[in-house]
């Protein structure tokens, strides 16, 4: 095997590390494009274990990359939120459990957003790829009870954060064919019936498209501005499901472009998040995904 088809056997995995880092598949893909021209000029033979090698490129490609990237999201445009990617055809890793699909949820990539990018790094190795302390002390060039520390100070932030109800796959299908039904007819009632009292209402145009510059809070404010939006969406836009970030998600497509994304997030009294993303260099790796698997199908 040549040095361009070893990486390729390593290339989804460090996608999927990259991406759960960066929140961003654009992103992503560079920081492992850049992985590949260093493995490329490197001679044969000289790495004995190809996979820790380039994760731990790829993880410090992606530190490099954090530490900028959190000047130029301080000063986005509205809401940031993550580039969604669709996870049907397994391209961030299997998604059969709630802690899988939780893991790359839209609710908890904005958490991490909190974390230090030598934390973030930390719970991405530990929790999804099942690195060791140790492994880790390794990747980060620093000790091992460093290494547990960063690890378990973020796990405090995200449990902080982070919702206590879990839904199933059938309860997110259901759940968004109701709201999306009530949504699109306009029924204010249907709509409020499925909205939690304190729900939010994130949406991310990036100063690119239309889009609420603030979070929407409240049910009867979420309730209105979800009316209002999907009121200039249903004329002339074709609106569909896909699953992307673990869970059942509402696209739009408008003349052959995907125009928006919407996730929710289920709480014990109903709908607690919705994010919508408007900007369209975000959505530019789902359209592509979702054109692909429509033409395979």
């Amino acid at each position: 095997m040549d040095t361009a088809q070893e990486f390729e056997t390593h290339r989804p995995r460090l996608f999927s590390l990259a991406y759960r880092m960066l929140g961003s598949a654009a992103e992503a893909e560079d920081a492992v494009q850049d992985a590949y021209l260093r493995w490329h000029g490197i001679e044969p033979g000289q790495v004995a274990a190809p996979g820790p090698w380039l994760a731990k490129v790829v993880t410090n490609l992606c530190l490099n990359r954090l530490t900028s990237a959190r000047a130029q999201r301080e000063e986005y445009a509205g809401p940031w939120l993550p580039e969604p990617v669709g996870t049907g055809a397994g391209a961030l890793g299997p998604m059969e459990t709630a802690e899988q699909r939780d893991a790359v949820s839209f609710a908890v990539l904005t958490m991490m957003e909190r974390l230090s990018p030598p934390e973030r790094a930390c719970v991405v190795l530990r929790d999804a790829f099942e690195y060791s302390h140790r492994d880790i002390a390794g990747v980060l060039d620093c000790s091992e009870a460093n290494a547990r520390q960063l690890y378990r100070r973020a796990k405090q932030h995200l449990a902080d954060g982070r919702p206590r109800f879990t839904s199933s796959r059938e309860q997110d299908g259901e759940l968004l064919a109701r709201f999306l039904a009530a949504a699109a007819e306009g029924a204010m009632t249907q709509l409020e019936q499925l909205l939690s009292d304190q729900v939010v209402v994130w949406s991310d145009g990036g100063g690119k498209v239309s889009a609420a510059l603030r979070p929407v809070v409240g049910r009867d404010n979420a309730a209105r501005f979800l009316v209002g939006l999907f009121s200039r969406w249903v004329n002339g836009a074709q609106i569909g499901f896909a699953e992307a970030n673990g869970v059942p998600a509402v696209v739009s497509w408008e003349d052959g472009e995907l125009t928006a994304f919407g996730a929710l997030e289920l709480g014990e009294d109903g709908v607690t998040g919705i994010r919508l993303v408007r900007n369209p260099d975000k959505l530019a790796f789902l359209a592509t995904q979702l054109r692909e698997l429509s033409q395979n199908a």
